[in-house]
């Protein structure tokens, strides 16, 4: 059985896995939240609704590090806890995968007697965020009355980009393979071609509207990804060598441009580092800037926070990233090393 939040970055991350574990011709049920199921379809797998919508998590809570942090550990826990506990009853898997921070899956698999493998969506940033989590986690579980066991990974972070506290945990390494719903990329031009998006959860019309505008003051192609949270009308007219839609096949367009122009989002993050490509990125929020910085440590770009962020500031990042053979080669490097991490399949193996 896997398990993960509803949100893009935590549910299609462990897709590859299960739709692997099923050609395997392993039994996967797939638990996530309404919106994702017919995309888990789509992919073959059986989906069983759990847990909650991320808006509905999130209503009423500041939206800093410890409220965050206190949604994540205790509130979408209990509901994970309370939908799971019937389902693997119901199911009695073998083994339960989860999305990391799904942590409601890890008590309902230990109350229930289920070994359990937590599934990363990304580097693992410590910080006040991950501190709070922790803290209202840990009270659920002597809540609850659960003990957990030691905790086993599956993380699909590679070594070189990876924390080094979470290195040291007990992880297996997977190669992060994109997932997306079929759809058209579009075509690149003779022209640099490069992609924007702010991902799925922290996009904001202003920042998008100056990246546009920063983009095509370059003698380049742009192709921008709106995302759900920003309609394609708010951005208005756009110059003629700028594209707008609402979504794109990301792991099959990254391959096909010069840069991407992101907000650090892990998915992104990693998609373009197997990719091979350059990095300019303008964090928005939780570990986007943790992300940011590995970018800039891995040489694989760089990044502009908000008190640098600005227009010409995305002009002039950009244009010397197109032109940064080091950065190129940085990316590359990356690209290499998740190449040669174990596939979906061979993970799938060594679980079962």
């Amino acid at each position: 059985m896997f398990a993960a939040l509803a949100a893009h970055g935590h549910t299609y991350p462990s897709i590859p896995l299960a739709v692997a574990a099923r050609a395997a011709g392993h039994d996967v049920v797939f638990a996530a939240g309404e919106r994702f199921l017919p995309a888990l379809r789509e992919a073959g797998l059986r989906a069983v609704p759990a847990g909650m919508g991320m808006a509905e998590a999130f209503a009423g809570v500041a939206p800093t590090e410890r409220g965050i942090g206190q949604v994540i550990g205790d509130v979408l826990p209990r509901r994970w806890f309370a939908d799971l506990t019937p389902l693997l009853r119901d199911h009695r898997p073998d083994l339960l995968v989860h999305d990391l921070a799904t942590l409601g899956a890890a008590l309902a698999g230990a109350a229930a007697g289920v070994p359990t493998v937590a599934h990363t969506f990304g580097r693992v940033s410590p910080g006040p965020m991950s501190e709070a989590m922790t803290e209202a986690f840990d009270a659920l579980a002597a809540e609850l009355r659960v003990t957990l066991p030691p905790a086993r990974h599956v993380d699909i972070c590679p070594d070189s980009v990876q924390s080094p506290e979470f290195r040291a945990t007990d992880r297996v390494p997977l190669r992060p393979v994109g997932w997306s719903r079929p759809g058209d990329v579009p075509e690149r031009g003779a022209r640099p071609f490069v992609y924007l998006t702010l991902g799925t959860a922290y996009a904001s019309a202003d920042v998008l509207r100056q990246s546009v505008d920063g983009l095509a003051a370059l003698p380049v192609d742009v192709v921008v990804a709106t995302g759900p949270v920003v309609d394609v009308a708010a951005l208005g007219a756009v110059p003629d060598n700028v594209r707008l839609t609402a979504w794109v096949p990301q792991h099959r367009l990254l391959r096909e441009v010069d840069l991407v122009v992101h907000h650090g989002g892990s998915g992104t993050m990693l998609g373009a580092f197997a990719a091979g490509v350059p990095q300019l990125v303008v964090p928005q929020g939780a570990d986007q800037f943790g992300n940011a910085q590995a970018v800039l440590d891995a040489g694989a770009g760089t990044r502009l926070l908000p008190g640098e962020f600005g227009r010409e500031a995305v002009t002039a990042a950009a244009g010397a990233l197109l032109a940064d053979d080091a950065a190129r080669a940085a990316a590359r490097r990356l690209a290499i090393e998740i190449a040669t991490m174990p596939s979906p399949a061979e993970v799938v193996d060594r679980l079962t």
